[in-house]
């Protein structure tokens, strides 16, 4: 929290359904019960790395990085993208096609798409870490054998002369049968209970708010969708914003528990010890 200003210090990333989600409560558009914010919008990878560092009182996290840090954080029941047909995606380049990928380039260690790819090629090592939105290019050019696409990238590599190796959103359902759960909302373990219930209820009014009222967000979203087009910008939002990002319900919870358990079994996390989920 940041003591100068009583403000509580929230990150999120500047893609459309973050900025839709988080528009009314850091915008006064539904009454905040006198909560103030102090935003960070950063890519959610950057986001990842200021959690391990407790940088941020509520933040946009990915299941993977929560998994490491159950112990600091907890999950709010609203914010989340959880869904079916929205995973990441291993891609290469139609020109310069590979049999062996001795460099994937990923949108860093932490994020859900990294697990997913340790979940389906465990024997996968060499991979490159960058910001998602270079990894196209990067791929394009040859620096990288494959690369692993999330958010608006799956609406344009194919028009940029990629090509689909595996959707590892699909492999996740066949697989368990559930919701990828990609990325959600936290809040530090240590604040006062009766503050996290209120920050629980201040988020859902403003996804109920977003879904009510889905062009009062527009301008927001724009400023932060760099050349993005509305239509891609609808299309992000109607993939990654959907009933588990008001509320997760058993399902969307049962998902999450699933991706933690399938963690544990690789190794990739210790036993998780707490209760992961902000009370209701």
């Amino acid at each position: 929290m940041n003591q100068s200003t009583n403000k509580i210090t929230i990150g999120f990333s500047p893609c459309p359904n973050d900025c839709f989600i988080f528009d009314a409560m850091i915008h006064g558009k539904i009454d905040t019960e006198g909560l103030q914010f102090d935003v960070v919008m950063e890519d959610v990878e950057a986001l990842n790395k200021k959690a391990f560092k407790g940088e941020l009182d509520i933040t946009k996290l990915s299941f993977f990085a929560f998994a490491h840090l159950t112990k600091f954080y907890e999950l709010l029941n609203s914010g989340s993208a959880l869904g079916k047909g929205c995973g990441p995606i291993l891609v290469q380049s139609s020109k310069f096609k590979v049999e062996s990928f001795t460099k994937i380039a990923i949108p860093g260690k932490y994020t859900t798409a990294n697990f997913l790819l340790s979940l389906a090629f465990p024997d996968v090592k060499n991979k490159i870490e960058m910001l998602f939105s270079d990894i196209e290019d990067a791929v394009l050019s040859g620096k990288a054998d494959a690369g692993l696409i999330i958010h608006e990238n799956r609406f344009t590599y194919e028009q940029k002369g990629l090509i689909k190796i595996i959707d590892l959103g699909e492999y996740w359902e066949t697989l368990t049968n559930a919701p990828i759960p990609l990325g959600g909302i936290v809040v530090k373990r240590n604040l006062p209970d009766d503050l996290k219930q209120k920050i629980n209820r201040v988020l859902r009014k403003s996804v109920m708010f977003a879904f009510a009222n889905p062009s009062s967000s527009l301008n927001f979203v724009k400023a932060h969708a760099q050349e993005m087009s509305e239509g891609v910008i609808y299309k992000h939002i109607n993939l990654y914003v959907n009933d588990y990002s008001i509320d997760l319900g058993e399902e969307g919870k049962k998902a999450i528990e699933i991706l933690f358990n399938k963690a544990q079994e690789l190794g990739l996390i210790g036993k998780i010890e707490e209760e992961i989920f902000v009370p209701s």
